[in-house]
């Protein structure tokens, strides 16, 4: 392409400062509150979607590395966590240090420098050690503890992440506690009276032994997003939950379907009648790529039409789910060029794009030749919308692409 669009990234991931919560809780909460620990490694495995990994003692053999210390929680930082810059064949699932991944992980002056390296100009960031919405603080113990705990997150992301430093280009993403949806929706109203317009939510709710979206349990939650215009972003594998086949498949069996959840989850909310009860509302699917969505519309809306009577849909789903999705749902992709071939299915103005910074998964610092060969085929002003204005549209970013809120 002559010109490519500097890129708005819906999707990449900040690897927490070691300070977040050691700066933000309470005295009392700072020996059980989220702390790094240096220490060895004693077995980790990945098999089946399942991570497994076991911290040593000090003295222990082992590699060393340092381990997030949570409650009875201890999860170590690792290099799939943290990977561009490597060779692929270098990539293994192994513990790391601070000092041994990528400043711009956790640094922001850092990761503005990478991000000009892959022609971005501003980037949406999902968090590490909390997992993709919070799951870390929803299974803690003491949940006055884990209340804080998310709401520290928040403020990092706001007033530091986001803070003047990242001048506009980082867009904030916050937390909920996802134990409780009333104090969920005033999370969503207090940072929405700062700015933010995105909340991280799971694909999948039941797969974290809570309500589903079928119930009313979640509707304080999607009321406040609805009334603020936040919208509702699901990452791959924030249900703690990983598609795969079997206990024993290896994860690149994992890796190859990790689009299902984000399937699943899709029609259920196509089909769950909340798009109607809450017509503001937007979902979008963080790393779930595009290329499944057209058969999956097609089927949807087959079954509303020849099945809604005995489906238990008829009474609250009043519409071709084709049409809610048109107006409610956004995939976002990084590498899906059979998707950009039939974006007519999908929708223009219902794709976003994203680098997956600083994931295995990446396409830094390559992202922009990536979205030149994949979307070679399309008029100038489509690709603009796909790497920008989607973007700027849904986020509620200044029309230059940045984040106008507090400190910004």
């Amino acid at each position: 392409m002559e010109t490519f669009p500097k890129i708005i990234s819906v999707d990449d991931h900040t690897v927490e400062p070691a300070h977040v919560w050691r700066d933000r809780l309470p005295s009392k909460y700072l020996d059980r509150g989220p702390r790094i620990v240096r220490a060895p490694l004693k077995e980790m495995t990945f098999m089946g979607g399942k991570f497994a990994p076991v911290m040593g003692a000090k003295g222990d053999d082992g590699p060393i590395g340092d381990w997030w210390v949570y409650e009875d929680l201890h999860r170590p930082l690792t290099r799939l966590d943290t990977a561009v810059g490597y060779d692929r064949d270098e990539i293994k699932l192994e513990i790391i240090t601070y000092e041994q991944m990528r400043p711009g992980s956790f640094s922001v002056p850092d990761r503005l420098a990478d991000m000009d390296v892959n022609h971005v100009q501003s980037a949406l960031c999902f968090p590490t050690f909390p997992r993709f919405c919070g799951q870390t603080f929803t299974e803690a113990k003491d949940r006055e503890l884990g209340l804080l705990g998310v709401r520290a997150y928040n403020d990092w992301m706001v007033e530091e992440w986001c803070g003047p430093e990242a001048h506009g280009r980082l867009v904030p993403l916050t937390l909920i506690p996802l134990w409780d949806a009333e104090l969920a929706a005033a999370e969503v109203r207090r940072n929405a009276a700062r700015g933010v317009r995105a909340v991280a939510f799971s694909e999948i709710p039941p797969h974290l032994g809570l309500p589903s979206i079928h119930t009313n349990e979640w509707d304080p939650f999607l009321r406040a997003c609805d009334e603020t215009g936040t919208v509702i972003a699901m990452h791959i594998g924030s249900s703690s939950k990983m598609p795969s086949t079997s206990a024993d498949a290896p994860p690149a069996v994992g890796s190859t379907i990790t689009f299902a959840n984000c399937c699943f989850s899709m029609v259920d909310w196509l089909m769950s009648g909340k798009f109607e009860r809450f017509p503001n509302l937007r979902i979008m699917y963080a790393e779930g790529q595009i290329g499944w969505i057209p058969y999956i519309l097609e089927r949807a809306d087959v079954v509303w039409e020849e099945n809604r009577a005995w489906g238990g849909v008829a009474d609250k789903v009043h519409r071709p789910p084709s049409e809610l999705f048109s107006e409610h749902v956004f995939g976002c992709f990084f590498d899906d060029a059979f998707g950009l071939k039939n974006l007519d299915s999908i929708g223009v103005g219902n794709v976003l794009y994203e680098t997956d910074y600083p994931h295995s998964d990446s396409t830094w610092p390559k992202s922009r030749e990536v979205g030149e060969a994949q979307m070679g085929h399309l008029d100038a002003d489509v690709v603009d919308r796909i790497v920008r204005r989607n973007a700027i549209d849904l986020l509620g970013l200044t029309d230059d692409g940045l984040w106008a809120g507090p400190g910004a």
